[in-house]
């Protein structure tokens, strides 16, 4: 731990193959400039990896930013001499007072490598997973830029002898003023889709659509994605929880509501942006808070026990606010709830008005299956 900072850490690990570890970084003193702000993190990152995980390796970062504008250009200074990973930057305020946080994907045993177009590989057991982080473009409208993304992404997927629909599992869409914008991203999204045989008798693919704004104010989508080259088709399964929630397809999106894949010997879980609805694809408990807060857990109780997970097994939480005034009944419900588990607050309002609260997780348990490579 260090001065002005603190670190909440989930630790699987393993004897013989790869241990992982999410870590969230926060900033304790918010009356410092944002360039000490982030000195301090950069502190406190070099000591979880210098001193308490010397053998990990992030593979993963993302940064929360108050004022990407004012603060990303800094933030990437920085990052020059620690460009070690897949980098994610988006503005998402912490709601704890501060001007950044952090959440940091980590892994030992693997090898790693930056591919041409700047997507990060980490290989190890035959698997190639492979991050690609601040995705944008500045086409005219939402819907283009979502387009030309998504276009460009399946092209880089090609060039790695992979596909959208067989190898990427989990994507991120932050979207700058999402009231405005999040129809182009659907459209888009469903009209692509359908090119990749990405169809609701297919399958789709975990996600999170979210208010989120790049530094440049005509980007108004930018995309993180995740896949994997290694995998066989019965490797990759979908969440449903049909007694709580509906196919997003009902209410005209294309996402999985969450997705997890088995080694040979772990299980991941990649659970997608979750808020409080019911199988009928309604809001549930408009204008309250902490029902709409119980109802959301129930939901993502409910995908994690499809894949024989628990919140036990979960690595993170990133938790989004729509209204900053919700902040201290919500941060004092997750605190009592899940105190162990590394969460970060965000300001973020979900893609429907009503929803005021939304999550989404990642999950690790071991398992035992012989039929497939272990990770």
């Amino acid at each position: 731990m260090q001065k002005h900072t603190s670190i909440q850490l989930f630790k699987y690990e393993v004897a013989d193959g790869v241990s992982e570890y999410h870590a969230i970084l926060r900033v304790t003193n918010p009356r410092l400039t944002f360039t000490e702000q982030i000195e301090s993190l950069q502190v406190a990152y070099d000591h979880l990896v210098g001193e308490e995980l010397p053998d990990a390796v992030a593979v993963l970062k993302r940064y929360f930013l108050s004022d990407a504008a004012n603060q990303a250009n800094i933030l990437l200074a920085t990052q020059v001499e620690h460009s070690d990973c897949a980098l994610s930057i988006v503005e998402q305020p912490p709601l704890d007072g501060t001007k950044v946080a952090l959440w940091v994907y980590l892994q030992t045993e693997v090898q790693t490598r930056t591919l041409p177009h700047g997507d990060y590989e980490v290989s190890h057991g035959g698997y190639r997973h492979l991050w690609s982080a601040l995705n944008f473009n500045k086409a005219s409208k939402s819907e283009y830029q979502t387009r030309l993304l998504l276009n460009d992404y399946v092209m880089r997927l090609a060039e790695q002898g992979c596909s959208l629909a067989d190898n990427c599992i989990r994507t991120w869409f932050f979207v700058q003023n999402v009231d405005v914008n999040y129809g182009g991203v659907v459209k888009a999204r469903n009209e692509v889709f359908l090119t990749q045989n990405l169809t609701e008798k297919t399958h789709f693919i975990a996600s999170t659509g979210i208010a989120g704004r790049h530094a440049d104010h005509e980007v108004l989508v930018q995309m993180d994605a995740y896949a994997v080259d290694g995998l066989q088709k019965e490797q990759i399964h979908y969440l449903y929880a049909p007694t709580h929630l509906n196919p997003t397809y009902e209410y005209g999106v294309s996402f999985e509501r969450g997705t997890y894949i088995d080694y040979g010997d772990r299980r991941h879980v990649f659970i997608s942006g979750t808020a409080s609805i019911n199988n009928r694809g309604e809001i549930m408990y408009p204008g309250d808070i902490r029902r709409q807060t119980e109802r959301m857990w129930k939901n993502v109780e409910t995908l994690l026990a499809e894949a024989e997970c628990t919140f036990e097994h979960v690595g993170h939480l990133i938790v989004y606010l729509r209204d900053i005034a919700d902040y201290t009944v919500v941060q004092e419900m997750f605190e009592e709830r899940f105190p162990n588990i590394p969460k970060v607050y965000l300001q973020a309002p979900v893609c429907r008005p009503g929803w005021l609260v939304e999550m989404e997780c990642m999950a690790v348990k071991t398992i035992h299956n012989n039929a497939y490579k272990p990770y």
